[in-house]
């Protein structure tokens, strides 16, 4: 319950948040800075933990978007990336492991 409520409570600042940056277009210092605190937070959980590397995506995500002039959606991926880096959902149970596959890479089978 305190999960859910934490969660409400999250969506609620966010909308405000978002409220606010509707009446103003995000500018390239408004995404940079939302991702120097998105990487601010993402550093701040330990190496190996996978929240940590979905934020980083989320993250470089942003970068892209801020690349090709699109302020909003950086601001997006970055709070994506502060939201997973704070709630943490993504886990794994001892003994298992996230695994990446290069580009060129093939699953096994």
């Amino acid at each position: 319950m305190s999960r859910l409520l934490t969660l409400v409570l999250v969506a609620l600042a966010l909308s405000a948040a978002g409220a606010s940056a509707h009446d103003e277009e995000p500018t390239q210092e408004t995404c940079d800075a939302a991702v120097a605190e998105a990487r601010a937070q993402a550093a701040a959980l330990p190496v190996d933990d996978v929240s940590r590397y979905f934020a980083e995506r989320d993250i470089q995500q942003a970068l892209v978007e801020a690349g090709n002039g699109e302020f909003d959606d950086c601001v997006e991926k970055a709070e994506r990336a502060m939201l997973e880096a704070r709630e943490r959902p993504h886990s794994l149970e001892r003994g298992e492991r996230l695994n990446i596959l290069g580009a060129h890479e093939v699953p096994p089978r």
